[in-house]
């Protein structure tokens, strides 16, 4: 499976971006589709998955704020982010794997990562 992202880029704290992720080379719907995140010097950190069955999870630090939906006619992954703050700031990663419920928001549930797309919040 490859996973191309894109829709990053530099906004204003209290802006919005969608980032996009398209995937090619498997079978779309039964993945659970994630978005990872990263700072330099950081650990890449959970955002938000969405599971084959369309159920969703957020980490705290993102919910009410970001949105994740899937689309599998397109293959292709959303992340809506709304009402950005500074510390949201990082290389977001898109990922797919079939995690279960108890580590969903482990990244080695993951098997495949795109390239990532940088978002930077600042004004």
């Amino acid at each position: 499976v490859q996973l191309v992202e894109s829709g990053g880029g530099l906004v204003q704290p209290g802006g919005s971006l969608r980032l996009s992720c398209v995937a090619s080379g498997g079978t779309f719907s039964s993945y659970g589709m994630g978005w990872f995140r990263q700072v330099p010097g950081k650990e890449r950190e959970f955002v938000a998955v969405i599971r084959a069955t369309k159920t969703t999870h957020y980490a705290d630090s993102v919910q009410g704020r970001f949105a994740i939906s899937r689309d599998n006619v397109k293959n292709t992954v959303y992340l809506q982010m709304d009402t950005l703050k500074p510390e949201d700031t990082a290389t977001y990663y898109c990922a797919a794997g079939r995690p279960i419920l108890s580590a969903i928001r482990d990244r080695k549930m993951y098997y495949y990562w795109g390239q990532g797309t940088q978002v930077t919040v600042s004004s």
